[in-house]
């Protein structure tokens, strides 16, 4: 979670596609009907393990709903059912009506909503929440501080970057937080932990956690206003270890020195920069030129005769070094797509899987991006957008990069070049 929970709701089931269809909340006062049951008419769950819906982004009610729908991301005995009956305007519609509701579950001032006067406003159900051990006693100001500063000694990023403060997200497809029942919250971090939940971002983080680490957490969201300012723990020297030799590497690596540099940072801008790119990304992509997998005339020649110890070494190698960010200025236009996509075009934001500082996701499999050469990125962009390039996991970002316009492209790869 260093900068990253954000997205977070991140991974496969985060690049599922955008809502394209504009809901109706009146029309979704109707079809919520059956919800009720569980997360009340005005949706503020009717106990802790029932989500609270009121006031989350429509764009995250979607995406769960057909998550429920296809069961291969998300699933469960009573919503894989009640979503599988769903049209894709029937989810927009009742996201809508959901939407339209406070986080407390009431209706906006002065603003014409889906509630009437005749709906009563339900309040959450007081639940008595038991501590995740017995002899543990959950700490609400070190929940605090590790969702606002995560802990990277640990490899956990910051919550709050995807999040928001106090659980406010900023990030229309990453759930709202604030106002949750605590005990939600935790069950779901459990699932992420466990992968029966599966969101890769989310699985790699909550993997992270443990037991005492979630019950902070849930603590903190009983009332996160009430916690005062909290610091981050003292920082600690974290030793990357490598599966490869990175002695053996380095000796390897030197006919990949005229392109990459000896130390992994590229010189020339169409070439990209290995230095600190994860292990196990950088031996994918040697050993897809080595398949044909990923085509290149000039790495076809470069990796044909390494083995597979070869090509595990030199990628430990690259990955041991320190990366030397590209100059690239930010842009707005690049920034909003990078954090946000665009749900009208079907674009998923990059920070679901890059992370909002940009250096990626290890385990996860995702590249960093962050101080890349902006030419690099946007000529892969341009690669999978044409379709030149396909080496990429279930086609994710050949259909991401298929509703990118060239300036959408071109303002994106500067942003990510920006990142330090």
């Amino acid at each position: 979670m260093k900068k990253v929970f954000f997205s977070i709701i991140i991974g496969l089931s985060m690049l599922a596609h955008a809502n394209a269809f504009e809901g109706d909340a009146k029309a979704g006062k109707t079809k919520a009907a059956t919800c009720a049951g569980c997360h009340g008419t005005n949706g503020i769950g009717i106990m802790g393990s029932y989500p609270n819906i009121a006031g989350q982004h429509a764009d995250y009610i979607v995406k769960q709903l057909k998550a429920f729908k296809a069961g291969t991301d998300r699933s469960d005995p009573v919503m894989s059912p009640m979503a599988a009956a769903l049209s894709e305007q029937d989810m927009a519609d009742v996201a809508a009506y959901f939407a339209s509701f406070g986080r407390d579950g009431s209706a906006p001032a002065g603003a014409e909503t889906a509630a009437t006067d005749n709906d009563a406003a339900a309040t959450p159900a007081q639940v008595t929440r038991a501590p995740a051990k017995a002899a543990y006693v959950a700490n609400a100001a070190s929940g605090k501080a590790l969702y606002e500063h995560g802990d990277t000694t640990r490899g956990i990023t910051a919550c709050i970057d995807c999040h928001g403060k106090e659980g406010n997200s900023q990030v229309l497809i990453n759930p709202n937080l604030s106002a949750q029942h605590p005990e939600y919250i935790e069950k779901q971090l459990k699932a992420f932990k466990a992968e029966t939940r599966h969101n890769a971002s989310m699985n790699q983080i909550s993997g992270n956690l443990s037991d005492e680490d979630i019950a902070n957490l849930g603590a903190y969201f009983k009332d996160p206003a009430a916690v005062g300012e909290v610091k981050a723990s003292a920082a600690k020297v974290v030793v990357k270890s490598f599966t490869g030799d990175v002695a053996e590497g380095k000796i390897k690596s030197a006919t990949c020195a005229a392109c990459h540099g000896a130390d992994g940072n590229a010189l020339v801008a169409m070439y990209p920069s290995l230095a600190g790119q994860s292990e196990a990304y950088l031996v994918k992509q040697i050993t897809d030129f080595k398949t044909g997998t990923r085509q290149d005339p000039v790495m076809a020649g470069m990796v044909a005769a390494l083995s597979a110890d070869d090509i595990q070494n030199i990628s430990a190698y690259f990955a041991s070094q320190t990366l030397n960010p590209a100059i690239a200025e930010s842009n707005e236009r690049g920034k909003s797509l990078y954090l946000s996509g665009n749900a009208k075009a079907g674009i998923t934001a990059c920070v679901a899987c890059h992370s909002i500082s940009g250096k990626g996701m290890d385990k996860a499999g995702f590249p960093a991006v962050a101080g890349q050469s902006a030419t690099y990125l946007k000529s892969q962009l341009e690669k999978f957008r044409t379709k030149a390039r396909t080496n990429d996991t279930n086609s994710m970002m050949q259909n991401i990069a298929l509703k990118l316009t060239k300036k959408d492209i071109e303002a994106v790869a500067n942003y990510m070049a920006s990142l330090k």
